[in-house]
């Protein structure tokens, strides 16, 4: 067996601002400790929440690796103390509060999977931030069932193309929004039912006129701001809203009455802090109901672009750019 080195390249932030200050550094290669797996990174994702971090608005929880990245795929090459449902040699995508942006990192073997059958280990990279994040927000916390009306906001994101597929594929209308003819056209093939243009188009009017004045029953937002209100006005009686970020902020006014008068549910939740467990039971409900719609190619893992690790500052100016359409990856 090939010994393992003890230094790997990873990308720290240099200091909190623009994607320039992601440099690559050389550090110790982690030991992974009781119940956890070491994995040679193949591929990472990158997502909304590192950008927050090299902004230095999103630290790491307490005990997390301060490298940003919260997804990768890769090989195992080490198990630590009592790990058993990986072997070594095995190809595994993982869900992680931070440290994807290195060659190697470690994760509690209960948050890794294995890479579905049919897809490369660039596709698999870019599963867990938004599979997961979907899965425990639209159909745990959201309760999406069959037949109902669902929105989601920022259709060509990573989350919006993953939300758009899954809520299609188990039975839900979809709406989405997004910015432009180009991504309103992308969200319509990824199978959503009504694409709204959010720059030349009023959702709330679209959503209303597209359900016969009922609304959404279940939405999903990341943009907060004027949005909050907004979604309160579209979403239908007993109607659910689900927050899940504020690219607009998070502090506006708002008429709560409407909470009242339409018996709605407004939620919301974060996956980074979450523990071992809670994230467990997530990559289990995945690996039944969603990796074989993966491997049957009924849900695509929807590749925007790639970059090698050393370029992560481009990759996070393409992200910044939103001109992307699903996921960015980082490549080693």
């Amino acid at each position: 067996m090939t010994a393992l080195p003890t230094e790997m390249t990873a990308i720290a932030i240099s200091a909190p601002g623009g994607p320039d200050v992601l440099v690559p550094i050389t550090r110790t290669v982690p030991t992974p400790a009781a119940g956890e797996i070491l994995v040679r990174i193949i591929a990472a994702g990158v997502n909304r929440p590192d950008m927050l971090q090299r902004q230095g608005g999103y630290p790491p929880p307490k005990g997390a690796s301060d490298i940003p990245g919260l997804e990768f795929a890769g090989e195992v090459v080490a198990l630590g103390e009592g790990a058993t449902l990986h072997t070594i040699g095995d190809l595994v995508t993982a869900l992680v509060p931070g440290g994807g942006y290195a060659t190697y990192a470690t994760v509690h073997e209960s948050n890794a999977l294995p890479v579905p059958m049919g897809l490369s280990v660039i596709e698999a990279a870019l599963i867990p931030e938004t599979f997961f994040t979907v899965w425990s927000n639209v159909f745990d916390r959201g309760g999406l069932k069959a037949g109902e009306t669902f929105l989601v906001h920022g259709g060509t994101s990573g989350i919006g193309t993953t939300a758009i597929q899954l809520a299609k594929a188990f039975g839900a209308r979809v709406i989405a929004t997004a910015g432009g003819k180009a991504k309103c056209d992308a969200c319509l093939a990824l199978g959503a039912d009504l694409a709204i243009d959010y720059k030349s188009e009023d959702f709330v009017e679209a959503v209303k006129e597209f359900t016969g004045g009922q609304g959404a029953n279940l939405i999903l937002d990341m943009v907060g701001g004027d949005y909050i209100e907004r979604n309160h006005i579209a979403a239908s009686l007993d109607g659910r809203i689900v927050q899940i970020a504020f690219l607009n902020g998070s502090k506006v006014s708002v008429d709560f009455s409407r909470i009242m008068l339409k018996r709605l549910t407004h939620t919301g939740s974060t996956l980074r802090i979450r523990d071992v467990a809670f994230k467990a039971r997530i990559a289990n409900a995945l690996k039944e109901k969603v990796w074989p719609l993966l491997e049957r190619g009924t849900i695509k893992v929807i590749v925007d672009s790639t970059f090698p690790l050393v370029d992560a500052a481009k990759a996070h100016a393409r992200m910044e750019s939103s001109t992307h359409i699903g996921k960015i990856a980082l490549t080693i």
